[in-house]
């Protein structure tokens, strides 16, 4: 089968195992409430959007596994699509591991997904499917910085840090997610990088291979403080009253 012919089959991972402390006391970050929907089916539907994915594996907090699947089951959700739900581990590394281990057989491309990034469009979705199943091993999408970025000498004591450089803002980038992989490369970044990553991009790097990045989108903004539930509130609000849902 030619690569014009051939079929690939996409799955996304969604860690969602975190407690989210920034937003406050309460539930997990992921289950909290934006407009009336948890964030995590909010996140979920984003990558079911996608008419290129198959399968989406959410990766639970490791006691609430259970209760994850009953709030899949309790909202509407594309019929085509398959969902499972896989108890998470203490680090997002571990539990994106655990869910790249429940995938089926024949995935060619993975998502991973921030659950704090309910409101990704589907457009950057498929551009990042895209650009993978165009042959790059590693995609995000990213914005470019509008503010100037100081690299500093950090002091946790909140004393004033003394500015060590100003790097240039035009080779900058904010990355977001989803970030999109070949299934077999990540597995072997999973494999064999160790110690503290940002994200999962940065496991590729470390493997000495390249990543590439695509336009993200300014509403697909993680939502890490109550400021955010608010523009994300708003942020649907607007599509409400332009799309009717």
């Amino acid at each position: 089968m030619s690569e014009e012919t051939r079929v690939f089959r996409t799955a996304a991972v969604i860690p969602a195992a975190g407690r989210g402390v920034r937003l406050g006391p309460g539930a997990p970050k992921a289950l909290r409430a934006l407009n009336g929907t948890p964030m995590l089916i909010h996140a979920v539907r984003a990558m079911a959007a996608s008419r290129a994915v198959s399968v989406v594996v959410v990766v639970a907090p490791p006691d609430g596994a259970t209760e994850v699947k009953n709030l899949l089951a309790e909202h509407a959700l594309p019929e085509r699509t398959d969902f499972l739900v896989v108890p998470g581990g203490e680090t997002r590394q571990e539990s994106v591991r655990l869910g790249l281990a429940a995938l089926p057989q024949g995935i060619d491309v993975v998502l991973v997904h921030d659950a704090a990034r309910p409101l990704v469009p589907v457009d950057t979705v498929d551009a990042v499917i895209e650009a993978v199943r165009d042959g790059a091993p590693a995609v995000v999408p990213a914005l470019p910085l509008a503010d100037t970025v100081k690299e500093v000498e950090p002091h946790a004591d909140g004393t004033p840090e003394p500015v060590l450089a100003t790097p240039d803002r035009a080779r900058l980038r904010a990355v977001q997610t989803p970030q999109g992989f070949d299934h077999a490369t990540l597995v072997r970044a999973h494999e064999s990088v160790t110690g503290e990553v940002t994200d999962d991009a940065s496991m590729v790097e470390r493997l000495g291979l390249k990543v590439v990045v695509v336009p993200g989108h300014e509403e697909a903004f993680k939502v890490t403080r109550p400021l955010d539930l608010v523009l994300a509130e708003a942020v649907l609000a607007r599509r409400r009253a332009n799309d009717g849902f």
